[in-house]
């Protein structure tokens, strides 16, 4: 089971369909070009964060050998994980906690929670994979502002106020004209900003998300998105929200998803870079990371993958919350690797920035803004 069957639907338009173990991943893109041997040393020294995607799930511990293998392997030390799907309630959310904490209890040498700064540090030291417990929707929350004190004290660190539709705290990219904040998301805040929850805009309408970077005392962030500036889209983020995050200290995690480019293409690599460059030429290159919205294993592009991926998006679709343009598999072309992000360091490189640039984007600005917004 992987992060989206685990979530009993789609996880905000994002997640591998499919686990796959050393040999089906090695081949998941044939001709992709090998790394440099500078990406290759840095890929190996820096702290690698994805901002959001999941590791490998099944229904009965433990894991297959294959897919612990595959996640040493993608050298991704710390990644944000959206527990709850789009809709998923209290009790079936705390269920999805539990079933975390046993993935850890089972391998604890693979796996390790990360509930404060320094344990993502500690996760990269000691070669296990460092999970960011996260939500997207914010049923779970049943409108109640001592839920976030709730969820925060079982681990969760990063919450979104809504997700593509209202709330009873805000709305969603795709409500635009519902408004921004509500009362009691103005309320929510405030509390998220005193119990060090780091409120997540990645799926929030333009007034949510102007109303969230006014009223904010710590930097909200944009975990997985684009550009609208490369490719507009309700998932992509204009110039002044990219301009204001910065302002506000926060930082947008560039996807791996369809709405990079238009539909029907598949978009590649270099769709993603113009979305990552375009992000560092306005925000700044202390405001970007990844934020990949897939799993570290492959799209599964065979028969079988593919079906299951329109079984789940027929289930988006007649739930109402899909977004535009979902009519492609969830992966880019030459990314669709555990180890895509040593790809996009690599481009990075080739393109002439700085090794600490790639330092930062590769996971070094997540790092550095949870380790603010966590503080007490």
């Amino acid at each position: 089971m992987n992060r989206r069957d685990f979530s009993c639907t789609l996880a905000g338009s994002a997640g591998g369909i499919g686990l796959m173990g050393l040999a089906r991943f090695a081949s998941a893109q044939p001709g992709a070009a090998a790394a440099s041997e500078q990406a290759r040393s840095l890929y190996g020294r820096a702290l690698i964060l994805d901002c959001n995607s999941g590791p490998p799930l099944e229904e009965h511990l433990p894991l297959p050998q294959a897919d612990l293998d595959m996640v040493r392997a993608s050298g991704v030390n710390v990644l944000k994980m959206s527990l709850g799907g789009i809709n998923d309630d209290f009790a079936e959310t705390v269920g999805e906690i539990a079933q975390i904490q046993q993935l850890i209890e089972v391998h604890p040498d693979y796996f390790t929670q990360v509930r404060v700064a320094a344990d993502m540090e500690r996760a990269r030291r000691e070669h296990k994979l460092g999970i960011i417990l996260s939500f997207e929707s914010a049923d779970m929350l049943g409108g109640k502002l001592s839920s976030l004190e709730l969820f925060r004290n079982l681990g969760v660190r990063v919450m979104q106020l809504s997700y593509n539709k209202t709330s009873p705290f805000g709305a969603g990219v795709m409500a635009p004209a519902a408004g921004g904040l509500t009362p009691l998301g103005r309320d929510a805040v405030k509390e998220m900003n005193r119990l060090g929850i780091a409120i997540d805009l990645s799926h929030a309408n333009p007034a949510t998300t102007a109303d969230v970077l006014e009223l904010s005392a710590r930097p909200p962030v944009m975990t997985h998105a684009g550009c609208a500036a490369v490719h507009a889209h309700p998932r992509t983020k204009t110039d002044e929200q990219l301009r204001a995050l910065a302002a506000k200290g926060g930082v947008i995690g560039i996807f791996d998803l369809p709405y990079l480019s238009a539909s029907p293409r598949q978009p590649t690599v270099a769709d993603y870079m113009a979305h990552l460059e375009h992000a560092l030429k306005v925000a700044g290159e202390d405001h970007v990371g990844v934020g990949s919205d897939v799993d570290i294993a492959p799209f599964d592009t065979s028969p079988k993958g593919m079906a299951e991926f329109a079984k789940n998006e027929a289930q988006r679709q007649a739930a109402g919350l899909a977004a535009p343009e979902e009519d492609r598999p969830t992966y880019v072309v030459g990314l669709n690797t555990p180890r895509r992000i040593e790809v996009i360091a690599d481009q990075l490189l080739k393109r002439g920035y700085p090794a600490a640039v790639a330092e930062k984007v590769v996971g070094a600005n997540f790092a550095r803004v949870f380790t603010e917004i966590w503080k007490a």
